[in-house]
C-alpha cells in the first residue's frame, strides 16, 4: 500500500528545510515534540510513525498505514539523534567562534578600504623579510661551503654550522 502523503513535504509531521534536510516533529497535549532533522522525507515521516505508535495515534494519523506494529515501526524508523545539553554547549561555541570570525573579516576588510598604504606596505615588509631571510641562508651556506673547502679550518667536527651546507636555498622555500 503506497504511503499517504499530506502536507507540502508530502507526509504528515514532516517539514522541508532551507538546507535540504527534512524536519519531523509531532503536536501532543498542546507541546510540540522535535522528532530530529533527517537527509529525506521518508526518513523523517518513518520517525513521526514511530512517534505515532507510540502515543497511539490512529492508522488514519500515520503516513505508511501498512506497518503493523510498534515494533515495526521502530524497526523501520530510523535511529532518533538525541540532543543534549553539552551538544547545544557546544553548538552555540561554534556559533560564537564563526560570529568572531566574521565580525573580523568585515572589520579587516574596512581597514583595507580605509587604510590600503598600510596593506601595501605590511605586504611590502613581509617581502622584504623574506628576502633578508633567504640572503642570510645564502650567506650561511656560502661561508660553511668555503670552510669545508678549507684545509686550516677552524671548526670544530661537531660544530652545528656544518649544518648549513644542506641548508635549502632555491626561491621556493619562500
Amino acid at each position: 500500500m503506497p504511503p499517504c502523503r499530506r502536507g507540502s513535504s508530502g507526509f504528515r509531521g514532516v517539514r522541508a528545510r532551507p538546507n535540504g534536510r527534512f524536519y519531523a516533529e509531532m503536536r501532543a497535549g498542546g507541546f510540540r515534540l522535535t522528532l530530529g532533522m533527517y537527509n529525506t522525507p521518508e526518513l523523517a515521516a518513518r520517525a513521526y510513525d514511530a512517534a505515532a505508535w507510540r502515543f497511539r495515534r490512529p492508522r488514519r494519523d500515520m503516513n505508511f498505514p501498512d506497518v503493523e506494529s510498534l515494533e515495526e515501526a521502530e524497526f523501520l524508523a530510523p535511529t532518533p539523534c538525541l540532543v543534549d545539553d553539552e551538544d547545544r554547549r557546544r553548538h552555540r561555541q561554534v556559533q560564537r567562534r564563526i560570529a568572531i570570525a566574521e565580525h573580523d573579516e568585515e572589520l579587516m576588510r574596512q581597514w583595507r578600504a580605509q587604510f590600503p598604504n598600510n596593506v601595501d606596505n605590511t605586504d611590502a615588509f613581509f617581502a622584504n623579510l623574506r628576502a633578508h631571510r633567504r640572503s642570510n641562508r645564502h650567506h650561511h651556506r656560502a661561508v660553511a661551503v668555503f670552510e669545508l673547502d678549507n684545509p686550516n679550518t677552524t671548526w670544530a667536527d661537531n660544530d652545528p654550522r656544518w649544518d648549513d651546507i644542506w641548508t635549502e636555498t632555491t626561491s621556493d622555500d619562500e
